[in-house]
């Protein structure tokens, strides 16, 4: 088996090509990324990037088709990856996560690859006060991130077939520890916070829903999809990933990380608008579709883990939000320094760059 694994130097990425690997060790593995995140390790001590046969750096808006050739799987992980970057760069995002998506997924059908994994988002819900949503409900997405999932979903549809699976897993929030953390997402915000200055700041009133996975457990939802037991699936397949028990409220997660690191103080702003975002999820298909991934990390544990790991990176910054541990902020600063251009394109000066 053949796996291609694109974004796969980012932040859920390090967990997915280990994941793959464990389950099938002779399988080759090829990454293609184009390095925005390349640098950000954080508690790796080796690259991870070790565990691939290959690894491409390339722009997934221009695939060649000869990297496909071969290919039995592609897991599709590579994308602007959250609000403020989509909101800073709306039109790439709707380049990178949907045109280019969807350009993807012809070239793959093209070449002949079987099954074609993408990794959508619980965010295309939006705002739902009427109970948990299901794949059926109607999707309600209010952000540019939201939107280009939505779009894709809907393009690659078409595109399945007998000989050509697509499974879209609509993932919760993602949290946890990994090679290349991020802090631009909430628990992993929260836990940042309590570590380094001992208080969380909740900048909501604490009464939004947000369902949430850990990132091993994300990749191993990978897993199910490339594998045997995923193909018992329809060839086109959308299906909300995780479990029931993974809807929070933002207050409770705050309180959570205060239950688990001593002394933490809790902030939240009760004036604050009401957030435009909160919505649970009803995961019982991917529970009876895959019930032996469902996701095996609790919050505890999740929130010991991120403690442990920033810890052992000596980690102490209390103004982190400014840090390149925020993507946007990692993005931004290689524009300012001239290596992106607007389209998030590396410059000739980035090429370029010397040392010496």
């Amino acid at each position: 088996m053949k796996i291609l694994i694109t974004g796969n130097m980012g932040y859920v990425g390090p967990w997915v090509v280990r994941q793959l690997r464990e389950w099938q060790p002779d399988a080759t593995l090829a990454g293609l990324d184009l390095g925005y995140f390349a640098h950000c390790l954080t508690s790796a001590d080796t690259l991870p990037e070790r565990r691939v046969d290959v690894q491409h750096f390339g722009d997934v808006r221009d695939t060649d088709a000869r990297l496909l050739e071969g290919v039995d799987c592609i897991v599709h992980l590579a994308a602007i990856s959250n609000d403020p970057m989509g909101h800073a760069f709306e039109a790439v995002t709707e380049e990178i996560n949907h045109r280019a998506t969807i350009r993807l997924a012809k070239l793959a059908r093209a070449a002949g690859v079987r099954t074609f994994v993408f990794a959508s988002s619980c965010s295309v819900y939006g705002f739902a006060e009427e109970g948990a949503r299901t794949e059926r409900s109607e999707v309600n997405p209010l952000t540019a991130y939201a939107r280009s999932k939505v779009w894709s979903e809907r393009d690659l549809e078409p595109l399945a077939g007998p000989e050509f699976r697509v499974v879209c897993l609509r993932f919760p929030t993602a949290c946890g520890m990994s090679d290349r953390l991020r802090l631009d997402l909430v628990l992993n915000d929260f836990v940042a916070g309590a570590v380094a200055t001992r208080r969380i700041t909740v900048l909501s009133d604490g009464t939004p829903w947000r369902p949430l996975i850990n990132v091993r457990d994300m990749a191993r939802a990978i897993e199910w999809a490339v594998g045997e037991e995923g193909r018992v699936a329809p060839p086109y397949l959308v299906v909300n990933a995780g479990r029931d028990e993974g809807n929070y409220q933002v207050r409770t997660l705050a309180e959570a990380v205060a239950g688990v690191i001593p002394g933490v103080e809790i902030s939240i702003n009760k004036n604050a608008p009401p957030d435009r975002r909160s919505y649970r999820v009803d995961f019982a298909l991917y529970g009876r579709l895959a019930p032996n991934h469902l996701p095996q990390l609790d919050l505890r544990r999740t929130i010991q883990d991120l403690r442990t790991g920033l810890e052992g990176m000596g980690f102490a910054d209390p103004g982190f939000r400014n840090s390149s541990l925020m993507r946007l902020n990692a993005l931004s600063g290689l524009r300012q320094r001239g290596l992106l251009n607007e389209q998030l394109q590396w410059t000739q000066a980035a090429r370029a760059l010397s040392y010496a």
